[in-house]
């Protein structure tokens, strides 16, 4: 990670500052007993972008769904862009929150009414897009490039003759039908094609497939051409090697993320974050990973690669038919499996839990399932236990989304210490059915002599963070596989 510079200090330091003098101003409203109203707004209308976000705890950002912006393997997200974001929110201090977005338009659209703070596609500088959004530095230079097929019998043909069967002049395009993806910017980029050769180019939009569905088309022989960025064409063609990629439709062009019109202190913070980041180890080996390693193939060759068969493990099948006959979402008991035994059915642990939910034997007895060692029997016990928790906090914890977490923190360290952590919320003035900077706060720190030998506690000592991150990261892992796994 590159080091952090003077100017994020100062940032940081203003932040805390704007942060400080809007807690005061509540302090001295709730003395004086007054609402100055004028106050108020002009406290609001003035507060930037960056403080905004900065206060939110969250980084909101919409990215699109491809081979190597953002996906998942071996049930694991991952991705050359959700990596670089991952760095940018632990810098910035805040949880990161991820959205699938591949409509280019609407995903502006959704930025500037505040539902993403930042899109963080492959965005080419246009000046019709510099009307509506402000792009950040860019972060890579790319060009668009034709995607066509080579002719079936290229491996056993001189490479000279195949090479005159393909595309390698733009005006050779004059009367050709090329598919490319609807309110693209290579629909856009074919238009001005078009008149730069002085002939009819017959442009197809898809609003049906995404790009990279249309180069398995191209790849297939379902269609006959396509238009991507080369970096992504040269990927693709890893899994497709019948593919051609080597026709430049445009000069290098620019790829950057858009942040709203009027946020001058969030581009500024953005831009000199990517130019610091842009020259570090850490984006030369991110980049290497994704676009220029021989290791690349494996992952399209996997048969838990979710974009090309949208599988997260071999327990799939398995977990659906459970979760189906419980009601329950097979990919959020996904989630817990990846956490807890990284999908090997014969994971144990120290004390004693075992298979992929890592169930206790206790467990399987109470719920009398005998076989319990099988996938199915421990993913059985592992969902019963759940339910059971879930129904434990029905009542008193009423919003779903909170008990979740109840149940998640339950099933990890056991019911009591959650307990526990509820009577020491409701001790120190917390609220003992919100988890989020309460009933957590006093898990975490249930391995605090203060905390875990006060009288409310019953069941002593416990690593609460442990519990804590188990959480937080089976929720996060849960919001991942929801944006790009169906049900």
């Amino acid at each position: 990670m590159i080091r952090e510079n003077q100017f994020f200090i100062l940032m940081r330091r203003k932040i805390r500052y704007i942060l400080f003098v809007s807690a005061l101003s509540g302090i001295l409203w709730q003395c004086s007993g007054k609402r100055n109203t004028d106050s108020e707004k002009d406290q609001v209308s003035t507060e930037t972008e960056l403080t905004r976000i900065m206060k939110s705890g969250k980084l909101k950002v919409a990215v699109d769904y491809n081979s190597t912006n953002y996906f998942i393997y071996q049930g694991i997200p991952m991705g050359f862009k959700y990596e670089i974001l991952q760095h940018l929110a632990k810098d910035m201090q805040l949880d990161l929150e991820i959205s699938v977005n591949n409509d280019q338009e609407e995903s502006f659209q959704e930025l500037i009414g505040k539902k993403y703070d930042l899109v963080a596609k492959n965005l080419t500088i246009t000046k019709e897009r510099n009307q509506s959004v402000v792009f950040t530095e860019p972060l890579e230079q790319t060009r668009q490039v034709l995607v066509q097929r080579k002719p079936g019998n290229w491996k056993i043909m001189d490479q000279d003759a195949w090479e005159d069967s393909l595309i390698r002049n733009q005006l050779d395009l004059a009367g050709k039908k090329i598919y490319v993806q609807k309110n693209s910017v290579y629909y856009t980029r074919m238009l001005n094609l078009s008149e730069e050769i002085g002939e009819n180019i017959e442009i197809m939009q898809d609003s049906i497939y995404g790009i990279e569905q249309l180069i398995a088309m191209v790849a297939k022989g379902e269609i006959e051409f396509t238009v991507c960025d080369e970096n992504m064409a040269k990927v693709n063609q890893i899994y497709y090697p019948d593919l051609d990629v080597k026709t430049p439709v445009s000069f290098p062009q620019n790829i950057a993320w858009a942040v709203r019109n009027g946020s001058p202190e969030w581009l500024n913070y953005l831009n000199n974050w990517i130019i610091n980041f842009r020259k570090s180890s850490t984006y030369r080996s991110l980049y290497q990973k994704y676009f220029e390693s021989p290791r690349t193939g494996t992952r399209f060759n996997s048969d838990y690669y979710s974009f090309t068969n949208g599988k997260i493990s071999r327990y799939d099948d398995v977990i659906r038919e459970v979760c189906r006959k419980e009601g329950m979402d097979w990919r959020f008991i996904a989630a817990i499996i990846s956490q807890e035994s990284n999908f090997s059915d014969t994971a144990q642990s120290w004390t004693g839990a075992y298979g992929l939910m890592q169930v206790l034997p206790k467990s399987a007895e109470m719920f009398k399932i005998e076989d319990y060692k099988s996938p199915k029997g421990n993913i059985q016990v592992g969902v019963s236990l759940l339910k059971w928790l879930d129904e434990h906090f029905r009542e008193e914890v009423p919003d779903s989304i909170e008990r979740i977490k109840f149940t998640l923190a339950s099933y990890n360290v056991g019911l009591g210490h959650v307990q526990d952590a509820q009577r020491l919320a409701e001790k120190y003035d917390r609220i003992p059915i919100v988890w989020k900077d309460n009933v957590d706060y006093f898990l975490r720190n249930k391995s605090v002599a203060k905390y875990y030998n006060d009288p409310v506690v019953r069941y002593g000592y416990c690593r609460g963070e442990e519990s804590y991150l188990f959480v937080n990261e089976i929720m996060d892992t849960y919001h991942h596989y929801c944006n790009v796994i169906g049900k």
